[in-house]
C-alpha cells in the first residue's frame, strides 16, 4: 500500500504500515530474476539484503517528523527580525516515478516573527523530506510549508535546484540540465523587494563551475 501524506500537516509522517524485511529482499530476488540475472550466483547472492538496507538509508524521511526540528526555538535575539537564509543545502532524493536519484542544493530562507531556529534544524528539515520518494515540486512546497507551520513567520522562501537521473541516465538521456523550482509565501510572495533580496541572497548556483 502507497504511503499517504497529510497535507493539511505537511510535517507529518507518512504511514508505517510496511512489509516485512524478509519480504522486502524477496521482492529484490524477484527484480534480479526479472532483469535477466541469477540471484544466487556469488556476486548477487547478498544483494536483496543489501539493497534493503540501503533503502532504510535512502528512505529514512519516512521515520521522521520534520516538526519536531523546529520545536525548539529562540526569542532572545536582540529584536533581530531580518532576513535568515540558509543557503547551498546538498540533498540526495529519489524520483517517486523511477526511484532514479535527484541530486541538488536547497536555499532556504525565512523572515522571523518572534522567534528563531537553530540553523542546522533547516538543513535537518530539507534532509528529512529529501529522504522519501520525492517529485521536486512537491518536495520544495513541503519545506516551505513546513516552516511556515511551526516557527509561523512573516515569509518563508525555498529554492530548489536539482538533476534528475530519471532524465540522464534513461529516456531523453540529458546531461548538465538543472531544473529550479520556488515556493514563495507571505512577505516573499507579496512583497518583491523582499523576494530580490533573497534571489540576490542565494545568487546563481546553477552557474557555479563544481556544479
Amino acid at each position: 500500500m502507497a504511503a499517504k501524506i497529510d497535507f493539511s500537516n505537511p510535517c507529518a509522517a507518512p504511514r508505517q504500515d510496511r512489509p516485512s524485511r524478509d519480504e522486502a529482499e524477496k521482492a529484490v530476488h524477484t527484480l534480479l530474476r526479472w532483469a535477466g540475472d541469477d540471484p544466487s550466483r556469488e556476486g548477487l547472492a547478498d544483494t536483496p539484503a543489501r539493497v534493503a538496507r540501503a533503502f532504510e538509508d535512502w528512505f529514512s524521511g519516512y521515520d521522521q517528523n520534520p516538526e519536531e526540528y523546529l520545536a525548539r526555538t529562540f526569542q532572545e535575539v536582540s529584536g533581530y527580525d531580518d532576513m535568515v537564509v540558509l543557503k547551498d543545502i546538498r540533498f540526495e532524493s529519489h524520483c517517486e516515478h523511477h526511484l532514479a536519484p535527484i541530486i541538488g542544493r536547497a536555499h532556504v530562507g525565512y523572515l522571523p516573527s518572534n522567534k528563531v531556529v537553530g540553523i542546522s534544524k533547516l538543513a535537518r528539515v530539507v534532509e528529512a523530506f529529501a529522504r522519501r520518494l520525492q517529485v521536486q515540486e512537491k518536495m520544495n512546497a513541503q519545506i516551505a510549508l513546513c516552516i511556515q507551520r511551526v516557527l509561523e513567520p512573516k515569509g518563508v522562501a525555498v529554492v530548489i535546484e536539482a538533476s534528475h537521473q530519471c532524465m540522464t541516465t534513461r529516456g531523453i538521456h540529458k546531461t548538465g540540465v538543472t531544473m529550479v523550482t520556488s515556493t514563495m509565501l507571505g512577505a516573499f510572495r507579496d512583497n518583491d523587494v523582499t523576494r530580490r533580496e533573497f534571489l540576490s541572497v542565494i545568487g546563481n548556483p546553477a552557474s557555479r563551475e563544481d556544479r
